[in-house]
């Protein structure tokens, strides 16, 4: 009987142990515990780095040749790897990005594609690929020229180290590649953040070139090396480095590049230098180096000669350029608070006038203004815009950004806003995620949701009610309470969510803006943001690395903001659907447009509108009415 009743007692406890865990599991406002890693000597309970925190660092010098005939490129490079972790390593993990354009790519299995009974070459073209792209590797060696051996696995690589690298040592290697650049407007090439553009009308290229080099993947303390294959969704996980970068290309062509301009002496003319040294004490508007009449002049001849840019970057994680005989380019200074100079700076063929011409390096400036107010002072030295067609794309000091005016010079009010808002976007881009360097290949949402938050914050220091797409509480709320089969929580992997630009773009921002609105307000928020910002500059920080700084210098309990939000799909269910008032139609149009009138005027605002309307003394608009067109 004493067993019996031994027995029992235990299933009781079981039982109540049971019942208890799964009823505190039902609670939405429990602390967040075992979904957070355990703090480390590396990443501490407060969000700061640990007193042993370390990163790697990889040094790259590169000689690249642009073939303007056959858009290809050839390069060699040299890299340095830096072994600052306490592990010792027998192998080193290389990305090769542009293997997502190979034809065994698995970028081509993950799409999904009906057969028709008739299909066009270009349709079949997106299941059977066509395009010879990805990485041709020559040559994979020790800078004493051995061979070293490698085995590529997709768009990865294994160097596998001749001995073992050990903690605090460095090695040096070289590798020699080419690769055939795509044509950015084939949809069935995978991947068209990189690549050219032809123009037939005047038989001429424009090339936004990046991804184009083997490049090092991250080793870090909470993942490991990070070798997680590149299918198209999740970006980039990169090491911070120093570059040494040459590039040849035709002689008429320009090029704009991470970094700074070593060799303006030999590629640019005098008068060209002349603009350049102007361009560098001009703070209210941009000067124009290359002009639009210099540009469509130099678009009908071509150069059989070549010239070679040169460009240093320091303490990046990543590369690109952009090079065109049809670009025209214009340039200002930027005066921050902490007395540093920042060269904003535009490329543009005579395509993208007369918009980019008005607005564009305006809008770099507004850019770098507004996020080193919300997060550091910038502290690279230039920030680039090009103009390519479609789609926008960052990298360090350099984005490519869409915006194009029909042929006649006429834009619609959605083009105008829509690319000065990528701009702002993709610019902003340099603070998260490179400088802020998250890993974009797990967590899409701690670069594009921080990125599109602060954007919304510039857009509304640009123009009053300016009409962002995203921050504001309303816009998230058709996504938000739809069907939860097809809604996946923002803390998903990069490659496994649904609804891509509300997921990790949307919902984010609009987090990030009820929080500084709402439950923290705006002091304690920017100085909570601020501080996650500067805490994590040129370092890798997690997502739970934000959410425990976010407390931390607050010093309010956020857990179950972060569950609710990041963790679930669940919403707020409590709203009042819907309330109508009736009147009868007058049938005089000047009564009703008036009655239409009076009800825009008030209908419900965003909280941040009504608060700006104190607190922004003067937006970008009203100080520069040079920005002002009839929209």
């Amino acid at each position: 009987m004493k067993k019996l009743g031994l027995i029992t007692l235990c299933l009781l406890v079981s039982i109540t142990y049971i019942w208890a865990q799964e009823n505190t599991n039902k609670n939405k406002f429990r602390q967040l515990g075992q979904e957070l890693p355990t703090p480390n000597v590396y990443r501490t309970a407060s969000g700061a780095p640990g007193h042993a925190y370390w990163q790697q660092q990889a040094d790259y010098k590169m000689k690249l040749e642009l073939d303007d005939n056959k858009q290809r490129i050839y390069g060699e490079e040299t890299i340095t790897y830096y072994n600052n972790s306490p592990d010792n390593l027998d192998y080193l993990w290389v990305q090769l990005d542009q293997n997502v354009r190979s034809k065994d790519s698995d970028s081509y299995k993950i799409r999904t594609q009906e057969l028709d009974d008739k299909m066009s070459l270009q349709g079949l073209a997106g299941i059977v690929p066509t395009f010879d792209g990805g990485f041709k590797i020559e040559k994979v060696s020790h800078t004493d020229g051995k061979a070293l051996e490698y085995t590529i696995v997709k768009t990865m690589m294994r160097v596998d180290l001749p001995q073992t690298l050990k903690s605090g040592e460095q090695f040096s290697f070289n590798i020699e590649w080419w690769y055939n650049i795509n044509n950015r407007f084939q949809r069935e090439i995978p991947g068209g953040r990189s690549g050219y553009e032809y123009f037939p009308e005047d038989d001429n290229y424009l090339y936004c070139i990046a991804q184009f080099f083997p490049r090092m993947a991250v080793y870090i303390d909470n993942e490991g090396w990070q070798n997680k294959q590149f299918l198209g969704d999740g970006e980039f996980t990169l090491t911070f480095g120093d570059y040494d970068f040459e590039l040849t290309v035709p002689a008429d062509h320009y090029v704009a590049a991470t970094g700074e301009l070593q060799n303006a002496n030999e590629v640019l003319s005098g008068k060209e230098k002349n603009r350049w040294k102007e361009a560098q004490t001009a703070y209210e508007k941009p000067v124009i180096i290359v002009t639009e009449e210099e540009a469509r002049d130099n678009e009908k001849t071509k150069s059989d000669k070549k010239k070679t840019w040169k460009f240093k970057a320091k303490n990046v994680r990543d590369f690109a350029f952009a090079t065109s005989r049809k670009f025209i380019w214009d340039a200002m200074a930027v005066k921050q608070s902490d007395g540093t100079t920042v060269m904003a700076m535009s490329m543009y063929p005579k395509e993208g006038n007369p918009l980019w011409e008005r607005y564009s390096t305006k809008a770099v400036a507004h850019t770098l203004k507004w996020y080193s107010h919300y997060t550091f002072p910038y502290p690279y030295p230039v920030a680039w815009s090009i103009h390519q067609a479609k789609i926008g794309m960052e990298y360090p000091m350099i984005c490519f950004n869409y915006g194009r005016p029909e042929k006649d010079g006429t834009y619609s009010e959605r083009t105008k806003y829509g690319m000065i808002g990528v701009i702002i976007h993709e610019v902003g881009h340099n603070y998260f995620p490179m400088i802020v360097n998250s890993d974009e290949r797990q967590w899409t949402w701690m670069d594009e949701g921080l990125n599109s938050f602060v954007q919304y914050l510039a857009e509304q220091q640009w123009e009053r009610d300016y009409p962002s797409r995203r921050g504001p509480a309303h816009k998230i709320v058709d996504y938000m309470s739809g069907d939860k089969s097809n809604i996946t929580p923002i803390m998903t992997n990069s490659e496994s969510i649904f609804q891509f630009g509300n997921n990790a773009y949307g919902k984010p921002a609009t987090a990030l803006n009820i929080l500084r609105e709402t439950i923290l307000g705006r002091e304690l928020f920017d100085y909570a943001f601020k501080t996650y910002s500067t805490r994590w500059m040129f370092k890798h920080p997690t997502p739970a690395d934000l959410f425990r700084t976010m407390e931390d210098a607050s010093g309010v309990d956020l857990d179950w903001f972060w569950r609710g939000w990041f963790y679930t799909t669940d919403h707020v269910d409590l709203a009042i659907s819907d309330v109508q008032a009736f009147r009868i139609d007058s049938k005089n149009p000047d009564v009703e447009n008036l009655a239409s009138k009076d009800a825009r005027e008030d209908a419900p605002r965003p909280i941040g509108s009504i608060r700006n309307e104190e607190e922004i003394a003067q937006t970008q608009d009203e100080i520069d009415r040079d920005l002002r067109d009839f929209y």
